[in-house]
């Protein structure tokens, strides 16, 4: 096929040259999406597939195509009950009519479009266009309407939902259909808060809220491309890291770690690594391990780059001497959990649709697995941080009631102490967070409440004498054991 006759692509002599038309990018994005929905892969392996046989497509038009398909995720199950029908193109139409803000007539162009649009309407769809309402939440609620059809989320998790989140449920999964901000960590351990952030100005930033050290990129509409952050001089100097704030606020959870000995246990790609590595300022020792070799290696190159020179990495498959040789010795163990992810619902929608109940029960069973596998490098009087980016009390509650009925010696303690501690929160910071506590002392983190993503953080406390925790140990055999 030639790029002319592909579908989508205007002719080379074009006066917008390369550029595809909305009709163009609407048509690859429901084949897009078609393609997701057929093979059940990540979105950006469909994504990714389409642009090796799209190749004329330019920057702008792959971008502006990922964001319609992402939107149309975001909100797939409401967009689908607006317009009565579960179809791709369906559900890309009603995105058009109540999203982008294209009236009945328009949309109907923009479809008709040859060769470019996705296909003119029939009867029946342009009849449901002129009539189509926003989905709303509250009349759907009062309608009957389960809050994963409202709140767009998999009907099985009704339950998890309702539990993490009660009759804040509706608002609270509202907020994941939103397109996410892009934050930033200033790194210190380079420059200043203030020099990082004045070299942002370029890309727009401004300081973000709760942590000194933290900026933000408001999000980029339907029409915008996101700021090329990696290529300006500030980051290839280290002066600064792409992190979500939650992700901040849960690496500050270690608290205050300038002299300690730390262990991040499941390192993955380092980002929480050089977090830490920015709160110690380069005093103590800081021990990076994950149980995949592949996923630590880009941590060396950006370890590298943000100046870190207190870390040692610990290849699972060459170093486990080293490995066992920090058991009882850790001042900080921080477990980054492997988790569903569904606190990343704004920036992954695809993972909402592709996640199972049996993928939740393996990462139960692998968050089961890290707990007590970590548990035993944290000394006498040291600090466990559990965290996960998910707002399921299946992986993050549950976890650490069945994980303390085993481990007596360990006791919950309050989670915002130790962020406090770490001397990152601005002034109101520590009242605004107060607001996300849960019961046993921990902080739920959500895109509603903190506009970042979901995150779980609990910090637990190695007791220091094996009398109190003999006495802990008899209070809890008389508990009933939480379900996974």
């Amino acid at each position: 096929m030639r790029p002319a006759d592909a579908p989508g692509i205007q002719p080379r002599n074009s006066i917008a040259g390369d550029i595809m038309r909305m009709a163009g990018r609407v048509a690859a994005a429901i084949l897009i999406l078609e393609d997701f929905e057929r093979r059940r892969v990540p979105l950006k392996t469909a994504l990714a597939d389409w642009a090796r046989g799209a190749r004329y497509a330019g920057a702008k038009d792959r971008a502006a195509i990922a964001g319609l398909c992402l939107d149309v995720l975001r909100r797939r199950r409401s967009l689908s009950a607006a317009i009565g029908d579960e179809g791709v193109r369906a559900t890309m139409l009603a995105h058009l009519r109540l999203f982008e803000g294209l009236s009945p007539d328009a949309v109907a162009a923009l479809a008709a479009e040859a060769p470019h649009g996705p296909g003119a309407l029939s009867e029946a769809e342009a009849a449901r266009l002129s009539t189509l309402r926003a989905f709303e939440r509250e009349s759907a609620r009062e309608g009957g309407a389960p809050n994963s059809v409202a709140s767009d989320f998999p009907a099985w998790l009704e339950g998890a939902v309702q539990r993490a989140f009660g009759g804040a449920a509706l608002s609270e999964l509202a907020a994941f259909a939103a397109r996410a901000d892009i934050d930033l960590r200033l790194n210190t351990l380079r420059t200043s808060p203030e020099k990082a952030l004045a070299a942002l100005e370029t890309v727009g930033a401004a300081p973000a809220p709760f942590l000194k050290t933290a900026a933000r990129i408001a999000a980029p509409t339907s029409e915008e491309r996101a700021p090329a952050v990696t290529v300006i001089p500030a980051f290839n100097r280290g002066w600064v890291e792409v992190q979500d704030l939650g992700s901040q606020i849960a690496a500050a959870a270690a608290g205050e770690i300038g002299r300690a000995q730390v262990l991040d246990y499941c390192a993955g790609g380092g980002g929480k690594t050089l977090a830490l590595a920015s709160l110690m300022r380069g005093a103590g020792q800081l021990y990076a391990y994950d149980d995949d070799a592949r996923r630590l290696q880009p941590l060396y190159e950006r370890a590298r780059r943000a100046g870190v020179r207190n870390l040692q990495i610990i290849n699972p498959s060459t170093d486990k001497a080293a490995l066992a040789a920090l058991e009882a010795r850790m001042d900080v163990v921080f477990i980054d959990a492997p988790c569903t992810g569904a606190g990343t619902w704004r920036r992954h929608p695809d993972t909402k649709w592709r996640l199972s109940p049996q993928q939740l029960d393996r990462r139960i069973e692998e968050q089961d697995e890290v707990l007590r596998d970590a548990a035993r490098f944290v000394k006498p009087g040291g600090r466990l941080v559990y965290a996960t980016c998910s707002f399921l009390m299946e992986e993050n509650e549950d976890r650490l009631a069945a994980f303390l009925l085993g481990h007596p010696a360990f006791v919950e303690t309050r989670a915002l102490d130790a962020v406090l501690a770490s001397g990152l929160l601005v002034e109101g910071a520590h009242e605004a967070l107060a607001r996300c506590e849960t019961p046993n002392g921990a902080l739920r983190l959500t895109p509603s409440r903190t506009r970042t993503d979901g995150f779980f953080i609990a910090t637990l406390e190695r007791r220091q004498t094996e009398k109190t925790a003999a006495a802990r140990s008899m209070n809890q055999n008389a508990a009933t054991a939480p379900s996974a």
